[in-house]
């Protein structure tokens, strides 16, 4: 007999010794009052063998991560099945409830609410019902998830409302409410399985102001993660007594991404930092940076810390398995993780059977004609020099806006969108995000160390025809560095590239970074001056800050940038590409060959041989 079961028996052997003595001796009032008794101690002793600590007990965590709208089997933007989905995570789930595993926990960490034509639907058009992502969530019985930089930008009317509809805690200790000085979100949570006690500590990346318009976050502030991780690991520890603590966190992991370091105040992505700086969490579910990671690290106090990310859009399912001994009054913790391919599930049939009216209502919108091409636009040519693709970015912002000079970026790596009929589904190929749109002043000086900055991230530096023109990641031998799966790793991420319309230029790339420009003049052939000022029609994403285009390649503060911000539009810039389109009906995309890339011969070869890198041998 266990102990616990031996407490629970001996008080209720008591209670039957009085129940007898009553049966002798006492009259029926009294063998009720004693029968009462008698019930309040089996409730109490049942309560108190539930609820103490076991000895041994197995913990199973499931996480998802960076979901970006990949609610069903089906890409609404390339209007085909696909097999990544939190479909996938449903039909896992579901075998492991059969098999009997129904007491796991279920995070995610965020980055939910953008990515797909679904969540634009629920977010902007169809505001009234719940939103999907929370009906998705609910559904799977999540029990807890952090807040990303993208549901921040869906704007205050969206998260504010889904966070309502959410049936778990949406998590953010950072993300500070200006007027109460507390956490906006919740910061914590508390679960109890198998009669243990596990919390939860979110956070969010505070990168956000560099990112995104403050309208979009208003009335929030995103605090230093390590500071808040300080904070709050000592409260929840005196408050809660843990049996396990676990760091939810939308942050990645190389903390020196973008220039950054392990000094920066409020580094983008600080998971390793806290995992290291911050005693006394047990796993750390990280995400934000789109990587696979299953590491175990000793942090500065000795202690071993799990770190897991399951990567993007439901490829991966995070599984973390804890072991818990009981000893000397506290656990000894083993674990095991890993990343499990949710795409190998069987699909869960009432899961589909669930989503597949909302699937239909978000075709049904996105299949909306708004125009005509009349030859197919590919993305690709944009990754390496002048296209079409890129162009036609900038012609819509140049209308728009009115501005001297436009600059957009490569926003996906292999779009197309094929001659004939355009819909609005076609919108979400030709560009990703819902960026907001800015019109900025910048001399003719700060406008060539933007482009300067930009190239530097995107050209390697050729002395011949047969080297490389996009630069790749090198390791402190000088060789290429490859992924996982052979495949050569840019050095900068491919959205953080930039060019620009409205002036004629040449790049260099047979010189050094930072001399490589030369802007000739405006594209109607004006003088273009150093010291003159322009206008410029940029995204909110670049023009708060976002690559580091404006800090580290202009040199501006972020005072600065506010300052040179003339006007915000209302809407993203997918809305008023689709207006341009709608007003145009029939288009007939061009590449403006406002700048080239030289030496020519060389651009060329380069490209070639690139472009067989990047697209043929996948």
């Amino acid at each position: 007999m266990n102990k616990k079961g031996g407490e629970y028996n001996f008080f209720l052997y008591i209670a039957m010794f009085f129940i007898h003595i009553i049966n002798i001796k006492s009259d029926l009032y009294m063998k009720r009052l004693f029968f009462i008794l008698w019930c309040i101690c089996s409730v109490v002793c049942f309560f108190i063998s539930c609820t103490r600590k076991p000895d041994k007990a197995t913990l199973t965590i499931y996480c998802t991560t960076d979901v970006h709208g990949s609610l069903f089997d089906f890409d609404l933007k390339q209007n085909r099945p696909t097999l990544y989905s939190l479909a996938g995570v449903a039909g896992y789930l579901s075998e492991e409830r059969k098999a009997g595993d129904r007491e796991y926990i279920l995070l995610d960490g965020g980055d939910i609410l953008q990515g797909q034509p679904s969540n634009y639907y629920f977010n902007y058009i169809d505001t009234l019902q719940t939103n999907i992502t929370a009906q998705v969530l609910n559904d799977l019985g999540y029990d807890a998830a952090a807040v990303g930089n993208h549901d921040i930008e869906a704007g205050h009317p969206v998260y504010d409302k889904v966070a309502g509809e959410f049936h778990f805690p949406w998590l953010a200790a950072n993300a500070i409410d200006t007027r109460t000085g507390a956490p906006y979100f919740k910061p914590y949570t508390v679960l109890h399985r198998k009669g243990l006690k596990i919390a939860v500590l979110g956070m969010i990346t505070p990168g956000i102001p560099k990112w995104l318009p403050q309208h979009l976050w208003d009335g929030i502030e995103f605090e230093d993660m390590i500071g808040t991780a300080r904070k709050w690991v000592p409260l929840i520890q005196e408050k809660e007594h843990p049996d396990l603590l676990i760091g939810l966190f939308h942050a990645g992991y190389n903390y020196n991404y973008a220039g950054e370091n392990k000094d920066t105040p409020r580094n983008e992505n600080a998971t390793m930092l806290v995992a290291r700086q911050v005693e006394g969490f047990d796993i750390i579910v990280s995400g934000h940076d789109h990587q696979e990671k299953v590491e175990e690290i000793t942090n500065d106090a000795g202690h071993k810390v799990l770190i897991v990310d399951a990567r993007s859009h439901a490829r991966a399912l995070g599984k973390i398995t804890v072991s818990l001994t009981r000893h000397a009054g506290h656990y000894d913790k083993t674990y095991t993780a890993e990343l499990i391919d949710p795409a190998k599930a069987p699909r869960d049939t009432a899961y589909l059977r669930k989503f597949t009216p909302a699937l239909n209502q978000v075709k049904a919108y996105i299949d909306t004609p708004i125009g005509e091409f009349t030859e197919t636009l590919s993305g690709r040519e944009g990754l390496f020099g002048p296209s079409a693709f890129t162009d036609f970015i900038h012609n819509a912002q140049l209308r728009e806006t009115r501005a001297d000079v436009s600059f957009s970026t490569v926003l996906q790596m292999d779009a197309k969108i094929a001659q004939g009929e355009i819909t609005i589904r076609d919108m979400f190929n030709l560009y990703k995000y819902e960026n907001g749109l800015y019109l900025m002043k910048f001399t003719g000086q700060e406008i060539d160390r933007y482009l300067e900055y930009a190239y530097q991230l995107q050209y390697n530096t050729m002395t011949s025809a047969q080297d490389h023109l996009l630069n790749f990641k090198k390791d402190e031998q000088g060789n290429i560095v490859r992924n996982p799966k052979g495949h050569y790793v840019l050095a900068a991420d491919y959205f953080n590239y930039s060019c620009a319309a409205g002036i004629k230029y040449t790049v260099d790339v047979s010189r050094q970074p930072g001399n490589r420009v030369e802007i000739h003049s405006l594209s109607d052939g004006r003088p273009f001056h150093a010291d003159s000022t322009y206008t410029v029609a940029i995204n909110s994403y670049r023009g708060n800050g976002g690559g580091g285009h404006l800090t580290q390649g202009v040199g501006w503060t972020k005072t600065d940038i506010n300052q040179r911000i003339l006007k915000i539009w209302d809407k993203d810039v997918r809305y008023y590409i689709t207006e341009y389109i709608k007003e145009k009906k029939v288009l007939t995309p061009r590449c403006r060959n406002d700048w080239k890339v030289i030496p020519e011969a060389w651009f060329q070869a380069g490209k070639k041989q690139d472009y067989k890198i990047i697209y043929e041998s996948h």
